[in-house]
């Protein structure tokens, strides 16, 4: 069962970071975007917390883990889940040691088979136990991801997609779905995002890319899921300012912001953040 009927909160996203691999501002760059002064408009590399009853889980550990977790007040996590190898999704994993320190037992990690072994090579010390306490390093029990499950009483659904050629996973919990790094869906996993009060999926630019979804792409997509409120995530600074983009959206697409909050709740919806994703 996800979340809590006496609350009506079946899942809540926090943004930790809404960046593509560069971040926002570019090292070096000058333009609009990078100069703009609006806080919107500073993106850390993408990650979210979902909280779901009493449950946290943190999708992916990007390498500005400790800024999020700070910013966010995050003092456990229940579980990690990634959604691909690639190093904005993953190197900050080794700040993890400090939720064991707190929890004082090991987090287990979700991540598909390709994504677990590169994992294991990169950060063998987290699965090893290698300390007789907690907290020197990170402590993880690794799961490789083999179809939908549960942890911490939340019922995940992994969502497959492709990120140019690499498939990597979406995740859906109860009627949020949050898919990034994504080019192309196929009808199976289309069909795995239908009926959704929210999707969260990249949109990195206004021009074409090769891996990721472009804007207008992003768009189409929403228009044949028909999700009844959609956040676009994983933003570049091509992508444009927050102010100029988000007001030429259609009804019911926002685009998302470092530290933005948003609530799916049974009736009716709600959001609440740093700032406010209207619940159109």
């Amino acid at each position: 069962m996800i979340g809590t009927e006496s609350g009506r909160v079946v899942v809540e996203v926090t943004f930790l970071g809404t960046g593509t691999s560069t971040g926002v501002p570019v090292i070096g760059c000058d333009c609009e975007t990078c100069r703009s002064t609006d806080p919107r408009d500073k993106r850390l590399r993408a990650s979210v917390l979902v909280q779901a009853g009493d449950a946290t889980l943190l999708v992916d550990t990007s390498p500005d883990l400790r800024a999020q977790m700070l910013r966010a007040g995050t003092r456990r996590i229940d579980a990690v889940l990634y959604t691909h190898e690639h190093a904005d999704h993953t190197a900050g994993l080794d700040e993890l040691r400090t939720f064991n320190d707190l929890q004082q037992q090991h987090i287990p990690a979700y991540a598909s088979p390709k994504t677990a072994a590169d994992l294991r090579q990169r950060f063998g010390y987290a699965f090893q136990d290698l300390f007789p306490f907690y907290g020197a390093k990170p402590d993880l029990t690794l799961h490789e991801i083999d179809g939908p499950f549960t942890v911490a009483g939340v019922e995940v659904t992994p969502v497959p997609v492709l990120h140019g050629r690499l498939p990597i996973i979406g995740f859906r919990f109860g009627s949020v779905a949050y898919v990034t790094d994504v080019k192309t869906i196929s009808p199976a996993s289309m069909e795995l995002l239908r009926g959704l009060d929210l999707l969260i999926i990249n949109a990195l630019r206004q021009n074409p890319h090769f891996a990721h979804l472009d804007l207008d792409e992003a768009l189409a997509l929403v228009d044949e899921l028909r999700p009844r409120r959609t956040v676009l995530t994983h933003l570049s600074h091509d992508m444009g300012r927050q102010a100029d983009v988000e007001p030429a959206l259609p009804e019911g697409v926002h685009i998302a912001f470092d530290g933005l909050t948003v609530a799916s709740v049974a009736a009716p919806a709600a959001s609440r953040a740093a700032g406010t994703c209207p619940a159109d």
